[in-house]
């Protein structure tokens, strides 16, 4: 047998030798506006919109039992979606807009979420 030569090792070097040297050494600096608060991070609001199929009494009900609110907030909040199409019914996280939408989803009213001051 024979001894292999600095050639032909070097051919069966792995490819990913090449990919770990092109990268670079350090990260580029963040800009100002990179450095900006992140989309999770800001307010978000859920928004429930005005539909001909619940009962405004239904609508109430849901507001006390999923968010706990008191019998005048549920009404009043009710009365806005009633009257002026939507209400803005939880400001939070954008975890917990996520999961109250899908609540209400559930009890089958039309709701939504958005960052909070995009309304």
């Amino acid at each position: 047998m024979g001894t292999m030569s600095t050639t032909a090792l070097t051919a069966h070097a792995p490819a990913c030798t090449v990919l770990v040297s092109a990268a670079p050494a350090e990260s580029p600096a963040l800009t100002t506006e990179e450095e900006a608060v992140t989309a999770v991070d800001v307010p978000w609001n859920v928004v429930v919109w005005d539909d001909p199929v619940n009962l405004m009494s239904y609508v109430v009900y849901v507001f006390r039992a999923h968010f706990g609110y008191p019998d005048a907030k549920a009404r009043a909040l009710m009365l806005e979606v009633h009257h002026r199409g939507r209400s803005i019914v939880f400001t939070g996280t954008l975890e917990e807009a996520e999961t109250h939408v899908s609540a209400l989803h559930g009890y089958g009213l039309w709701a939504t979420y958005e960052k909070a001051g995009e309304n």
